[in-house]
């Protein structure tokens, strides 16, 4: 395969200090590329005219764009506009600004929302604008479609090698846990966590528990990532996850034997589910010779020691 990525490249990384961004930033650093960064508080993303003018000053090899507004089902249903706007205006100012500062390369992260919510199982990239989307995830999904076609029409129109990569449900280091705006997983750790502190003797989730999810460690995503930097040069995006899910009900058991909580759970099903199933196809990427590393219960029960440390060395609460 040709590589598509020099040695050494400066890369700038957008959204270096979330869940994605650092996990993408330790990686192409132990690959001996010099990552650049910058902070929200040094360069707000949706501000165009600076976003260009960055980009100019630094004329990158490449851009890896993982930076977004992300959240769990509770807040993309209460603040759909800051999860639509946000969003559109970050990928317009960094996919705008790299191609007016003459980045060779640019690698565009979405999200397997963006998917219709009945998509066929495993559900392959050219499943993208087939039918209606998860109502909850509505404004975020089309956010990321658009992104998805700005990175196609500056291919098509520029000749731009320009990509996307949409990864399945994330967790690993760094991850949110805030129980208002946190996604499922760190969720269930964070809860299931309190009630064993606590001496909670059931605990409560939401939903049925039936709906199927699949799980992919952030440091397999950030070398799928990698990969592609190097030798993908497509017009599709490509589906990044671990080809296999599980229930929710069986995350949940799964994290719950992590933390060693004793009690039982309940499920609260007058709470909404989400979209039934969404497992992805990764034939496309898995073509490419990149399979995942970390099982699934291993890497919930590196999380839970890594956040179970950082939350105890900022309080001393959380610890047990």
């Amino acid at each position: 395969m040709t590589d598509l990525l020099p040695d050494a490249a400066r890369i700038f990384v957008a959204g270096h200090r979330g869940l994605v961004g650092s996990a993408v930033t330790r990686r192409l650093t132990a690959d001996g590329h010099r990552v650049l960064t910058r902070t929200r508080a040094e360069l707000d993303l949706r501000d165009a005219a600076a976003t260009a003018a960055y980009l100019r000053d630094q004329r990158p090899d490449a851009v890896v764009l993982a930076a977004a507004k992300v959240g769990g089902i509770m807040a993309n249903s209460t603040y759909p506009v800051q999860f639509l706007e946000d969003n559109l205006r970050i990928q317009l100012s960094v996919i705008a600004g790299a191609h007016e500062a003459g980045v060779p390369r640019l690698l565009f992260l979405g999200s397997s929302c963006i998917y219709p919510k009945l998509a066929p199982q495993p559900i392959p990239e050219d499943a993208l604008l087939t039918g209606p989307l998860e109502p909850t995830n509505e404004a975020y999904a089309l956010a990321k479609i658009a992104g998805i076609v700005q990175v196609q029409s500056y291919r098509k129109q520029y000749g731009a090698s320009y990509i996307s990569a949409m990864p399945t449900n994330l967790y690993g280091p760094g991850d949110n846990f805030d129980l208002a705006t946190s996604h499922v997983l760190p969720a269930l750790i964070r809860r299931f966590h309190e009630a064993e502190r606590d001496g909670v003797p059931e605990l409560t989730l939401w939903g049925s528990g039936t709906p199927r999810r699949e799980f992919l460690h952030v440091d397999d995503l950030a070398a799928a990532c990698a990969l592609l930097l190097r030798v993908y040069d497509g017009a599709e995006p490509v589906n990044v996850g671990c080809g296999e899910d599980l229930t929710i009900r069986e995350l949940a058991e799964t994290v719950q034997d992590v933390v060693g909580y004793r009690g039982t759970i309940g499920w609260d099903t007058t709470k909404p589910d989400g979209t039934p199933r969404k497992l992805l196809d990764v034939s496309r990427l898995q073509a490419l010779g990149w399979r995942p590393e970390i099982a699934l219960k291993d890497g919930i029960a590196a999380v839970y020691a890594d956040w179970r440390t950082a939350a105890g060395s900022v309080t001393g609460s959380m610890a047990h």
